[in-house]
């Protein structure tokens, strides 16, 4: 059955202005809840708003443009027209940021079901159930029982009173989830909103499985993902821009430009890590089969071959180019071989962050022709290990 959701978008913050649009990542408060929502499933998503300022119009069209429809109510009644006969929809509160794992569980509730944090100092501007519940802010209700309480609302607040009535109703209490840094968050001002945004940003890092992103990284990742993401550069395009960054230092060093490759290789080794988390925060992650994701492992592969052969044809012999090629194919082997398992110790294998950075030093020497060497016995190193503990691994 189709399952929709309504979005109260009408009470003011601290400041007098609409809570629906303090900033968020760059966005507003309403286009990061639509984003929850359209990612666990939801439509259609009809906002329940009094009055449509030009910076909410705003905000409707760059969800448009997303492929996310939303769709302006001004009353409960037409609110009600939106979703299907005897549908189930999500009623999100004005000003709530949900978690996205208790969205994901109340979406899994066959019947209705309300959201609850407990009652203490903690969550004292959520609303009141009763003496021992608050509401998280999110509840799921059935269709009629919106078409129901909107005729008889009166002057009474729609969100609040389909609450009650859901309660009424029997629908089940669930706990929001307890963890830390987790559960829904209630907006109230720019200050609180600016916290909440940092919330988001340490929650988008991930595990990074080399040295280089583990240690060299990770200042870099994080101050361009805070300034990033307050701007519209997608994700996507900071992965192509690698990909081509990546393709420009092949080319390079088939000309013979070795400063001009490895500065191009090195300043792309963040961008993908920068997109991966921008996606997270943005509610759309990087798909691992991305074309752009899957390119610059051969691509990088290109740059190794294009200085092998460069080597080869100015005093480095066939040894340049076997090494370059011994390289690509021993790295390759450890990828196969180690299939996104988790390895001890895997940080300090061959990858193609550490590659890149450990052709800094043997470029100011211009000790080519040592590199590559090492990078094959680098690479081999890596495959052999990555062997043993796999097996290893799998016989224990």
């Amino acid at each position: 059955m189709a399952l929709g959701a309504l979005i109260g978008a009408y009470q003011e913050d601290d400041a007098g202005g609409l809570r629906a649009l303090l900033p968020l990542a760059g966005r507003t408060l309403l286009e990061y809840q639509a984003r929850c929502l359209a990612a666990a499933g939801a439509a259609p998503l009809v906002v329940l708003v009094e009055r449509v300022p030009l910076a909410l119009n705003e905000a409707f069209e760059r969800l448009r443009s997303e492929g996310i429809s939303v769709v302006p109510v001004s009353e409960g009644s037409e609110a009600t027209s939106r979703f299907e006969a005897g549908s189930q929809l999500i009623l999100l509160a004005d000003g709530i940021a949900p978690d996205m794992e208790d969205l994901g569980r109340l979406m899994e509730e066959a019947d209705s079901a309300v959201l609850t944090v407990p009652d203490d100092e903690a969550h004292q501007g959520f609303e009141r159930i009763d003496a021992g519940h608050r509401w998280a802010g999110v509840a799921k209700v059935d269709s009629g029982m919106l078409g129901a309480t909107a005729a008889m609302l009166g002057d009474w607040d729609l969100q609040s009173t389909l609450l009650r009535r859901a309660i009424q109703a029997g629908a089940r209490l669930i706990q929001s989830n307890p963890v830390e840094g987790r559960g829904p968050f209630l907006a109230s001002g720019e200050e609180a909103m600016a916290g909440y945004e940092r919330r988001l940003l340490v929650a988008s890092r991930t595990a990074r499985d080399d040295a280089v992103s583990r240690y060299l990284l990770p200042i870099v990742e994080e101050v361009a993902t805070e300034r990033l993401m307050e701007t519209g550069i997608r994700p996507s395009w900071l992965v192509q821009a690698a990909l081509g960054m990546t393709v420009a230092a092949a080319f390079c060093f088939s000309r013979g430009w070795a400063w001009a490759a490895v500065a191009l290789l090195v300043l792309s080794t963040p961008l993908d890590l920068v997109a991966q988390r921008l996606g997270l925060l943005r509610l759309k992650p990087l798909s691992p089969a991305m074309t752009g994701r899957r390119l610059l492992w051969p691509a990088a592969g290109l740059a190794l071959a294009a200085l092998g052969w460069f080597q080869a044809r100015h005093g480095g012999g066939w040894g340049a180019m076997a090494s370059a090629l011994s390289a690509a194919a021993f790295a390759e082997a450890a990828r196969i071989e180690r299939a996104n398992r988790q390895v001890p110790g895997g940080e300090w294998l061959f990858s193609r962050r550490s590659a890149i950075w450990l052709a800094i030093p043997f470029a100011i020497g211009r000790w080519w022709n040592l590199y590559l060497a090492l990078l094959a016995v680098y690479a081999a190193a890596s495959f052999f290990i990555v062997q043993h503990l796999r097996h290893r691994i799998e016989r224990d």
